[in-house]
């Protein structure tokens, strides 16, 4: 059998769902007693990678993330929905501010490097930070070819290459890239599986290795820029309800003055 190791990325940050709210010192968004969850790009990634096992292409599937404790919830995620075993890079830092994607990139390059893999999927983006770098900047890092924005996968029965289409603004654009490769999975690749009840009790069995930032050689995680401000939107003014089509027109013309 080719063995073939994928790694994929978990990042955790809030909710789709919530309303975030911005601190009073504006410094960032609070993240005090907020639903956090997988990175929903990090979802489609996961799904991709355990896609792969189940057509018998991928032989072991590690999921990384990096963040405080409360991150090795969303590895055991991860592991219930599939994938073989977890590293937890642990840090106090926050990761939609401080840990930045050229850090980030530099640790999973160390982490792809220490482990031989064959295949990194990540994300596009988190929808926290929303940089939209860190597969990019991994690929380069690594000299792998890269697909980034890919909406369908398909290896090569001998793991050597793999045909993929991937988002543009043009349309769909069908490569053909050799392997070892990067990938950043977009919103049509898949629908993710949920984690089934039996899977999350299994996955607390699985094994997960706990690291310090200095375990990761050679990356310096200080942050290279810094956010001045993090304001609220502008609040949208209420509309009008007008009573006829003259009365329209005035308010277009002499009010909006957008005619």
């Amino acid at each position: 059998e080719i063995r073939m190791k994928v790694i994929v990325g978990v990042k955790r940050v809030i909710d789709y769902a919530v309303k975030v709210r911005v601190l009073p010192d504006k410094s960032g968004v609070d993240l005090n007693n907020v639903k956090m969850s997988v990175n929903p790009f990090c979802e489609i990634a996961i799904e991709e990678a355990i896609k792969l096992k189940e057509k018998k292409i991928a032989t072991e599937i590690i999921a990384v993330s990096i963040g405080n404790k409360a991150c090795q919830e969303s590895l055991r995620t991860a592991m219930a929905m599939g994938a073989d075993r977890g590293i937890h890079i642990e840090t106090s830092m926050r990761t939609d501010q401080e840990v930045q994607p050229l850090a980030v990139a530099k640790t999973f390059k160390f982490i792809a490097e220490r482990e031989k893999a064959d295949m990194i999927i990540v994300g596009k983006q988190s929808i926290d930070a929303d940089s939209c770098q860190t597969g990019q900047m991994l690929a380069g890092l690594l000299s792998w070819p890269q697909c980034t924005f890919a909406a369908k996968l398909e290896v090569s029965e001998d793991k050597k290459s793999a045909k993929v289409s991937r988002e543009s603004d043009a349309g769909t654009e069908d490569l053909t890239i050799s392997l070892p490769a990067v990938m950043t999975a977009d919103l049509r690749l898949n629908e993710p599986r949920y984690a089934t009840l039996p899977n999350i009790m299994k996955a607390k069995k699985k094994p997960m290795e706990v690291l310090t930032m200095d375990a990761i050689t050679g990356v310096d995680f200080t942050a290279q820029n810094t956010v001045v401000a993090i304001e609220e939107p502008a609040t949208r003014q209420a509309g009008i309800t007008v009573d006829s089509v003259e009365s329209l027109i005035d308010n277009l013309k002499n009010k909006a003055k957008v005619i």
